[in-house]
């Protein structure tokens, strides 16, 4: 595991090609896109990163199921894409949390390409 400040370092780094990917392609688009062009700004960026990486869920030492993280960035934060209209539902913050929880790991960013400004919501569990 990374020490804090690399930690703070990647996320500023994907919070970067966050607002590079909005301001070139806009609002509008579906999910897909953005995390297909996140993933190209990344590679440009020299970031290490897995997608739709499973993470299996456990509860009283047995597995209940799994989930898929959109992205994981050096192997430590987790990225959640959407594009939505409006603020972010709190559900799906909740989301992220819960994903942070099962996996292990502490940071994860939820970005939203579906309005006139980017926005991100960094989560730290």
């Amino acid at each position: 595991m990374t020490q804090l400040g690399e930690t703070d370092s990647i996320t500023e780094q994907i919070i970067g090609c966050s607002f590079e990917v909005h301001r070139e392609l806009g609002p509008g688009f579906n999910e897909r896109i953005y995390h297909n062009a996140l993933r190209l700004s990344f590679d440009q960026k020299g970031l290490q990163y897995e997608t739709e990486k499973e993470f299996e869920v456990s509860y009283l030492n047995k597995k209940i199921g799994s989930f898929r993280a959109d992205i994981v960035v050096e192997g430590e934060t987790v990225v959640e894409v959407k594009s939505l209209a409006g603020n972010i539902p709190t559900i799906f913050e909740h989301q992220l949390i819960s994903y942070l929880k099962a996996s292990g790991l502490h940071v994860g960013l939820l970005i939203n390409f579906g309005n006139k400004s980017c926005q991100v919501k960094r989560v730290a569990f």
